[in-house]
C-alpha cells in the first residue's frame, strides 16, 4: 500500500482528531529528515561509517568511556580554585596574623569596645558588628569612636559594619553575617592565619603577645572548632523540624518559628554539632565562601530552616569535606560553665569562676556581665591591664605617670609572653595528642 492511501484511509477510519492531525502534511518532510539522520548516526556508530581524520585506530562508540580519568585534574576549573586558594599569601616563617568579629546588640558597644582593647594588636584584623536591634545612634557612636581612636586610625586594622543586620539567636542569621565579616576580610586583607568570633560577652585570659607566641609553632591548618555527631534527641529537636527565621524577613527580631511539618535527614552528609564558638583557617573559611564543590552552600541551604545553625553549619562543613576533615581540632578554646543538666544559656561567670578560669588553660571565657567585677580582676592579674589596650612587646611608650605605653608602638612581629602562654601551651599539647585526635569528625 502506497503512504497516499494509507494515509487516505487512515482519515476515513480515525477518529476526528486523528484526521486533524494528518490533514497537515507539512510534518512529514521534518519526520523524513529527522529519520534519514538517525539512520545515518546509527550507521556510523555501528558499522565504522565514518573515520578518524588523523588515520588512526577507530574508536567503537559503544565503548568510550565518560569516567573521570585519574591525571584529569587539569581539565576542571575546580582544580585550579584549589591550588590557587592553596598558594601562601606570604611566608610562614612570619608570626601568625588573627581576624576578629567581635558582635553585639542593643546595649552592648561599651562592652565591645572593652573586648576589643583587651584583645588589640596592631597585627590583627577586628571587624565590630552592632546588630539592627541596636539603635541608630549606638551604632553612630560606636563607627565614632573606633574614627576618633588615633591607634585605629594610623595601623587602620579595626573595621565597624556599616550593614546592621538583625541577628536572631540560634537562627542562620547569624552564620550569614559571620560569612560577611568573613568575606569582608578575604576582600579586605589576605594576610591573616586564623579567624575568630566573640561575642560582647566574651572576654579573654591570656595577651595577644600570649596566643601569637603560642600559635607562631603551630601548623597553620588546625582548625578549632568543637564537633560532635548529631544523635539522639537533638537529632529530633534540631534537625527533623522546619525552622523560619524571621530576621530575614522582618525588621525587629523575635524568635525563630517552627513549622506544623517535619523533615527527614539528608542522606548525602552526616550531620555534625557543637559550640557556636570557633577559631577556623583561612585555607577553609576561603572554602567556604567560594564552595567550588558546591557542599558549603548546599549545607547552608540545608541549614537555613534549621534549629540551632551556628551550632552545626561550619561543623558540619568541616567534617564532610576530606580535604579539612583531619584539621578539625575538639575544643572551641573557651571556657564556659553550665548548669547540670545544660540548659539553653551557659552560666555567667563571676568572682568565683576566676581560679577555675585560669585552671582550665583556655585563651577565651564566656559569658561575663556587663562590667562584673572579674573582668578587672582579669585586667589586673592576667592581663597587665592598665590603660586602653592589654600591653605587649608592641608598646615601648613610658608608662609612668599614669601615661599610655602603647602610645608608641615598637615591632609588631616581636612578643613577651608571660604565664598565659605557658597555660595556652600545655593546653594545646593535650588537644594535639595522638588520643584527642582520634576524635576527630568520628563520633
Amino acid at each position: 500500500m502506497s503512504i497516499k492511501k494509507a494515509l487516505v484511509s487512515m482519515r476515513k477510519n480515525g477518529n476526528p482528531h486523528s484526521g486533524r492531525l494528518f490533514g497537515d502534511r507539512r510534518w512529514l518532510i521534518p519526520f523524513f529528515t529527522s529519520l534519514l539522520v538517525f539512520l545515518i548516526l546509527f550507521s556510523s556508530a555501528t558499522f565504522g561509517v565514518f573515520t578518524s581524520s588523523y588515520g588512526g585506530e577507530q574508536v567503537p562508540f559503544d565503548i568510550v568511556s565518560y569516567k573521570r580519568p585519574e591525571n584529569a585534574n587539569g581539565y576542571f576549573v575546580e582544580s585550579d580554585l584549589k591550588k590557587w586558594f592553596n598558594r601562601s599569601r606570604y611566608s610562614e616563617l612570619e608570626p601568625p596574623r588573627l581576624a576578629y568579629l567581635i558582635s553585639g546588640t542593643k546595649g552592648d558597644s561599651q562592652r565591645m569596645m572593652r573586648t576589643l582593647q583587651a584583645v588589640y594588636h596592631p597585627r590583627n584584623q577586628y571587624i565590630l558588628h552592632l546588630d539592627l536591634e541596636a539603635p541608630p545612634r549606638e551604632r553612630l557612636m560606636l563607627g565614632v569612636y573606633v574614627k576618633s581612636d588615633l591607634t585605629f586610625q594610623e595601623v587602620g586594622n579595626v573595621r565597624v559594619m556599616a550593614q546592621s543586620n538583625l541577628v536572631t539567636y540560634k537562627g542562620p542569621t547569624m552564620i550569614a553575617c559571620t560569612l560577611q565579616a568573613i568575606a569582608i576580610m578575604l576582600r579586605e586583607s589576605l594576610e591573616w592565619d586564623w579567624f575568630i568570633n566573640l561575642s560582647a560577652s566574651d572576654y579573654p585570659l591570656v595577651t595577644q603577645d600570649d596566643l601569637l607566641h603560642v600559635f607562631s609553632n603551630l601548623s597553620r591548618n588546625l582548625n578549632f572548632i568543637e564537633h560532635t555527631r548529631l544523635t539522639g534527641w537533638k537529632m529530633n529537636s534540631r534537625a527533623k523540624p522546619i525552622a523560619i527565621d524571621p530576621g530575614l524577613y522582618l525588621s525587629k527580631k523575635s524568635d525563630l518559628s517552627l513549622t506544623t511539618q517535619r523533615r527527614s535527614l539528608p542522606t548525602s552528609f552526616k550531620l555534625y554539632t557543637g559550640s557556636a564558638w570557633i577559631m577556623l583557617t583561612r585555607s577553609f573559611l576561603e572554602y567556604c565562601i567560594m564552595g567550588w564543590e558546591n557542599l558549603p552552600r548546599t549545607i547552608l541551604m540545608y541549614y537555613t530552616n534549621f534549629v540551632s545553625s551556628p551550632e552545626g553549619y561550619f561543623h558540619t562543613v568541616i567534617c564532610n569535606t576530606e580535604e579539612f576533615q583531619d584539621t578539625a581540632i575538639g575544643h572551641d578554646l573557651h571556657y564556659i560553665a553550665w548548669d547540670n543538666p545544660p540548659r539553653q544559656h551557659p552560666l555567667s561567670l563571676t568572682m568565683k569562676d576566676f581560679d577555675k578560669m585560669v585552671k582550665s588553660n583556655a585563651p577565651f571565657a564566656r559569658k561575663f556581665a556587663r562590667d562584673d567585677p572579674v573582668l578587672d580582676k582579669i585586667d589586673k592579674e592576667i592581663l597587665n591591664r592598665t590603660s586602653r589596650f592589654a600591653p605587649g612587646a608592641w608598646c615601648i611608650g613610658s608608662s609612668g605617670n599614669e601615661s599610655d605605653p602603647c602610645s608608641v608602638r615598637g615591632n609588631y612581629s616581636q612578643f613577651r609572653p608571660g604565664p598565659g602562654a605557658e597555660r595556652l601551651q600545655e593546653l594545646l599539647q593535650s588537644l594535639l595528642s595522638e588520643d584527642f585526635r582520634k576524635k576527630q569528625c568520628s563520633s
